[in-house]
């Protein structure tokens, strides 16, 4: 019977205007893909370390003229063929936050990963892709349809195939909200479901819907179980899929109620694997919250749980072990202006300004 629970409502479409469910059903097709993603080539590239593959979860372009901020690129990659438009050129590809230098800036333009400063290069330009993708699918299989959408599929009308935005909640194997995914919805077609009798496969609209990376389907499948029973059951990835770890956590977090510890609790925090950002904070997060828990995913959202109801209350104790590694991989930074910073002493100034007395052992 729970087998069939857990497959029957793993996917639930509910309306965002009244709360009220579309539909549940087991299979979502065109959940996990690629996000379009904008192409980047950097000319006179000057390298100051090697960059290839996946560069960084937040790359920086700074242009060199003060009355221009610096330019996101996120989920950044260097593709294989990243050379092959001249030698002194790179390619990166990425999710474009479509703010920073204007198209045809043609100054000096510095990059970094927040870490590390990559290079520069003289001036860069978008590459525009040779056609539009088509639109992705997303299907709903299995789709058991409440009486709203029968009824909006029976009327037919373009209007009433316009679900305006919904909302995908995504269950885990427990039944508890995992995540769950915005997106304005309209249907496309349905058709009997080979799932079973009275089941639909819904096809929707996909356009506005962002799917869930491919790289991070095995971190969602662990995570699809369950929560995690023990600590540190993200230890050994690496640090893309810590990111993936960190943004479920704190999907998860920011929805649980909180029952707040009282004064003079003592926490150790485990830090032999803080060598990333996202290390640092799934370390806090269980460290002050348990396996799995949440305690902030950046400085102002520590700041955050250190004030709001996420279980500390001040003042209390926290012993951090192998201080010393976080202290190696985290002390040097760069803002996006690419101004360095000390992360590591930053957080401990947060956490003693929230009434965390730190030991460092």
């Amino acid at each position: 019977m729970h087998e069939d629970r857990r497959d029957r409502t793993r996917y639930t479409l509910t309306d965002t205007e009244d709360g009220g469910a579309w539909g549940v059903c087991s299979e979502v097709e065109g959940l996990f893909g690629d996000s379009r993603r904008g192409t980047y080539e950097l000319f006179g590239w000057v390298p100051r370390t090697e960059v290839r593959g996946w560069v960084g979860d937040r790359v920086w372009l700074v242009p060199d003229d003060d009355a221009l901020g610096p330019w996101l690129l996120e989920d950044a990659e260097c593709p294989d063929l990243g050379r092959s438009r001249g030698a002194d050129g790179l390619v990166l590809t990425g999710l474009d936050d479509y703010e920073g230098p204007p198209e045809g800036h043609r100054g000096l333009v510095r990059v970094h990963d927040g870490r590390r400063r990559l290079g520069s290069c003289r001036e860069f330009t978008r590459v525009l892709p040779a056609a539009e993708p088509s639109a992705p699918r997303l299907v709903l299989r299995g789709l058991t349809p409440a009486g709203r959408l029968r009824a909006a599929l029976a009327k037919g009308t373009r209007r009433a195939l316009d679900l305006e935005q919904a909302a995908l909640e995504i269950h885990d194997d427990r039944g508890a909200l995992l995540a769950d995914r915005l997106f304005w919805s309209r249907v496309i077609a349905w058709r009997p479901s080979a799932y079973g009798p009275d089941l639909i496969d819904l096809e929707l609209d996909g356009d506005h819907f962002t799917p869930v990376p491919e790289y991070a389907r095995p971190v969602w499948e662990r995570w699809l179980a369950g929560p995690p029973a023990t600590p540190g059951a993200w230890n050994g990835l690496g640090t893309r899929q810590r990111g993936v770890w960190l943004d479920l956590v704190r999907e998860r977090g920011c929805r649980r109620t909180h029952r707040d510890r009282p004064p003079g609790h003592a926490y150790v925090l485990d830090g032999r694997h803080t060598t990333d950002e996202p290390g640092l904070y799934l370390a806090l997060g269980e460290a002050l919250n348990g396996p799995g828990g949440y305690f902030g995913g950046c400085l102002a959202a520590l700041d955050d749980c250190l004030r709001g109801s996420f279980g500390h209350t001040a003042p209390a104790t926290l012993r951090w072990r192998n201080a010393a590694t976080a202290r190696e991989h985290l002390s040097e930074a760069l803002t996006p202006d690419g101004d360095p910073y000390d992360l590591f002493a930053l957080v401990l100034e947060a956490l003693a300004d929230g009434g965390m007395e730190v030991t460092l052992a």
